[in-house]
């Protein structure tokens, strides 16, 4: 069931997502060649509490820490651990806060210092790919017509797209229907009505599709040890318009 949101709670998710924005451009300040993606888990963690609110995907289903932090070819669902970060590292960081009971989602990657041309293209891509999907994302279209715009540009450039992990709703948990592929399937396609809030993720691979779960049941990766990169963000659908909500003014 799809939880439409009023006005008063997408202020409410709104200000979950400032605070979410903010904690990213900070975690961008620091993501660099040594650090361990402990030391970024602890400081996501530190920031936020600081700030008043809770990570969301901490102890979430079992999931033991703060941030997902996803290395090279780790897709999604990195945990944070003493491996320090190299020189040339794709480094997707996902996170999500709870801030007084409403729930915030996003991922951006970084790469660590100067990136192959390869890494450096991948990431723009995905990146692009999401803002094509949110142009999609708007009163009166479907969940597809996301889904088909992400596809369509990344498979422009011959790379991956992640099916069996999607983007979804969020705002009252962190993970609420709808399901949004990042292809177009033969799944649920709902229409976009107002007050839909959604949690858009484009999770493409510089090689094939295919991904597996490593034994510890979270860290995905890519089959073929391609470089893999995340960007997401929550979006607001309106009657009129479409408003980002992870993003600083």
């Amino acid at each position: 069931m799809i939880k439409l949101k009023s006005n008063e709670e997408i202020d409410r998710i709104r200000e979950s997502c400032k605070l979410l924005a903010l904690t990213h451009n900070e975690l961008g300040k620091i993501v660099s060649e040594g650090i361990t993606t402990k030391e970024l888990d602890k400081f996501a963690y530190d920031f936020i509490v600081k700030n008043g609110g809770k990570p969301a995907f901490l102890n979430y289903m079992g999931y033991p820490a703060t941030l997902c932090t996803s290395v090279n070819d780790v897709v999604i669902h990195g945990i944070p651990d003493n491996t320090k970060i190299k020189k040339g590292d794709v480094v997707s960081l996902d996170l999500g806060i709870n801030l007084n009971g409403f729930f915030s989602d996003s991922a951006a990657t970084y790469i660590v210092g100067k990136g192959s041309a390869e890494a450096e293209k991948l990431v723009s891509v995905t990146k692009e790919a999401l803002m094509l999907g949110i142009e999609q994302a708007r009163a009166g279209n479907r969940i597809h017509d996301i889904s088909r715009a992400v596809f369509t540009h990344a498979k422009k450039f011959g790379y991956g797209v992640v099916r069996d992990f999607c983007g979804h709703g969020v705002g009252f948990s962190p993970h609420e229907e709808p399901q949004i592929p990042n292809y177009v399937g033969s799944g649920p396609n709902p229409r976009l009505k107002p007050g839909m809030i959604l949690a858009i993720e484009p999770m493409i691979n510089a090689g094939k599709d295919d991904v597996k779960i490593l034994s510890d049941g979270w860290t995905v990766k890519t089959i073929d040890k391609s470089i893999s990169a995340h960007w997401e963000h929550t979006v607001a659908i309106f009657k009129d318009h479409t408003e980002i909500l992870t993003i600083l003014d």
